[in-house]
């Protein structure tokens, strides 16, 4: 084919140049992949789904129209098109039995975990970071912030000891229901190994920081007295850290308006920073600017001494664009 004026041609496809330069000079390198065999591969894939996208759409189209048919036929009709009239244009189809999902090589978070999800705009190089760096978040910091517990919110920028308080007593007593020790209570507990209720919880340790873990998601005991909270602890702890959002969506559809090239590499830009881990955003707090990037690599000793690596970022999903006409 003859590619559209401006666009480059590449294994028979009429490419814009702004993604031709960002698969080539950006995606691709460090992958094993050339340039030659990612378009070949691009332009076999377009050649077997293009037809069928077509039909799909089609099948679409054809069911608005008999549904709409429906509507002028039914002008009085305020309770919308009955179930058994979506049952004849296979609109509604039967529910399926029972059944088991049994794709092996997948990753915990999605086959084992329960935690939240976020979704985030692809556009948003912050945005996405903030989803990215979710995995972990402090509860001493979402307690202290916000009315899940009793007592006056803070109304100053300084530490409100008495605010403080009351966050820490609440901390403790979720881990006693958490994560129990076999005598006492976390209130009481002045450092060491904790002498768990049930050993297994015990995860193991990061410097010395303990990690313990319930219904599969680790929760962290931060022990730092150098820390004005960690030095009228007890124990030392400066704060309680919990395994929080375990995957997100970075989004190419419902969030987003991507309706060209540049629009759409900006997102495949900052979806390959947040596979990468080296997606970088520059932004103004107050007077100054900020840069965020992604939590670094961590790791743990377990029980036995053994090194394990700690998750430390969101496990990244993407949710592509659908059934559209065309797209660059």
């Amino acid at each position: 084919m003859t590619p559209r004026d401006g666009y480059l041609p590449r294994a028979g496809l009429a490419v814009d140049p702004a993604l031709a330069e960002f698969i080539e000079d950006e995606a691709l390198p460090g992958t094993g992949i050339g340039a030659d065999r990612f378009w070949q591969g691009l332009a076999a894939l377009v050649e077997d789904f293009t037809p069928r996208n077509r039909a799909l759409l089609q099948h679409r189209d054809d069911l608005q129209a008999h549904i709409d048919a429906w509507h002028r036929a039914n002008p009085g009709a305020g309770i919308g098109v009955p179930p058994a009239t979506l049952r004849q244009l296979d609109y509604l189809v039967p529910e399926p039995a029972p059944f088991t999902i049994g794709t092996s090589g997948v990753d915990d978070e999605i086959a084992r975990m329960a935690g939240p999800q976020l979704v985030v705009p692809s556009l948003n190089a912050r945005f996405v970071l903030n989803a990215v760096n979710a995995r972990w978040g402090s509860l001493y910091d979402a307690l202290y912030g916000t009315d899940a517990i009793d007592g006056t919110l803070p109304q100053t920028r300084g530490y409100d000891p008495e605010r403080g308080a009351r966050v820490i007593a609440w901390a403790k007593a979720f881990l006693d229901q958490a994560v129990p020790l076999a005598v006492g209570s976390w209130s009481g507990w002045t450092g060491g190994f904790p002498n768990l209720a049930d050993p297994a919880q015990l995860a193991g340790t990061a410097g010395d920081n303990l990690l313990l873990r319930n219904n599969g998601l680790l929760i962290e005991l931060v022990i730092d007295r150098t820390q004005e909270i960690g030095r009228g602890d007890p124990a030392g702890i400066a704060d309680v850290r919990l395994e929080s959002a375990l995957s997100t969506i970075v989004d190419l559809e419902d969030s987003v308006a991507a309706v060209d090239a540049q629009d759409k590499v900006a997102a495949y830009r900052n979806w390959l920073g947040g596979l990468r881990g080296d997606l970088v955003a520059h932004f103004t707090k107050g007077d100054a600017t900020v840069m965020r990037q992604p939590s670094p690599d961590r790791s743990y000793l377990d029980p036995d001494g053994i090194k394990r690596p700690l998750r430390t970022r969101s496990l990244l999903l993407v949710r592509n664009v659908g059934h559209l006409m065309t797209n660059p």
